[in-house]
């Protein structure tokens, strides 16, 4: 039997791809893969994630490809990522390895969450590998280990976090697709990102210069970061490059 992955995913606006691209590399690898979210229920991608036309404001990229879309719809129309656990009724004894998925609403349900943060710091503490993609990183920056000053576990670590040039700019929403009455995702706007992760992870380092946050990624020139038990994920473009660095890490 293949490894046990945990994979955790916003309830209020994930990004379609970033869940996508590393749930089939690591299904692909053999594990058996858990999915949880916060309110245990399928986790609905971001309207702009499933726009064919959609046009990154700061990058000035289409973000979508057709394949990718219609592969997270018939993932979507399977009912794959229909019936979550909740994130608050995992146990890291049960898995082998965590992964972290991002979009905008990781910042409001994954980053902040304090269940999340066990999670992290008793796999980290386990020597089990965790993963973050994207506004997920976060997560990271706010789970503290007591035994090391409260610092937070990525203190010294090498990774990569989404670049401040990057982040989103005027009103934001989190509207979903497929949205229902049991699941409408959520009624929010915020001026952009809630918080800017660079200078986030750059101050949980404990060093600037541990964190790699390049503007110039891209599909063909993807940024992922190793450095145990931790893998870190730059964006979207990224999402494929850090499922691979994920099976690398983890093994078999």
């Amino acid at each position: 039997m293949g490894k046990k992955v945990l994979f955790i995913a916003s309830n209020y606006g994930l990004w379609g791809e970033e869940l996508q691209a590393p749930w089939d590399i690591l299904k692909a690898a053999g594990y058996e893969l858990t999915l949880a979210t916060y309110r245990g229920i399928t986790p609905l991608p971001n309207k702009m994630s499933m726009d064919p036309d959609f046009i990154d404001p700061m990058q000035g990229v289409a973000m979508n490809p057709k394949e990718t879309l219609d592969r997270i719809n018939e993932i979507l129309d399977t009912g794959e990522w229909d019936h979550p656990i909740k994130t608050a009724d995992a146990n890291m004894d049960d898995y082998d390895a965590l992964v972290m998925v991002g979009g905008a609403g990781s910042a409001l349900d994954i980053v902040g969450n304090m269940d999340v943060h066990k999670l992290i710091l008793q796999a980290a503490k386990s020597d089990k590998v965790v993963g973050g993609l994207c506004y997920a990183v976060g997560a990271l920056a706010f789970t503290r280990d007591a035994e090391n000053g409260n610092k937070s576990v990525v203190h010294g670590k090498r990774m990569v976090a989404h670049p401040h040039a990057w982040d989103f700019t005027g009103p934001h929403p989190y509207e979903c697709v497929r949205a229902t009455e049991d699941n409408p995702g959520i009624r929010l706007v915020t001026n952009g990102f809630l918080f800017p992760l660079q200078p986030l992870m750059e101050d949980a380092a404990g060093d600037a210069s541990f964190v790699r946050s390049d503007p110039t990624a891209s599909r063909a020139n993807p940024q992922t970061e190793y450095d145990h038990p931790f893998v870190t994920g730059l964006s979207v473009e990224s999402s494929s490059a850090y499922g691979h660095k994920l099976v690398e890490a983890i093994g078999q």
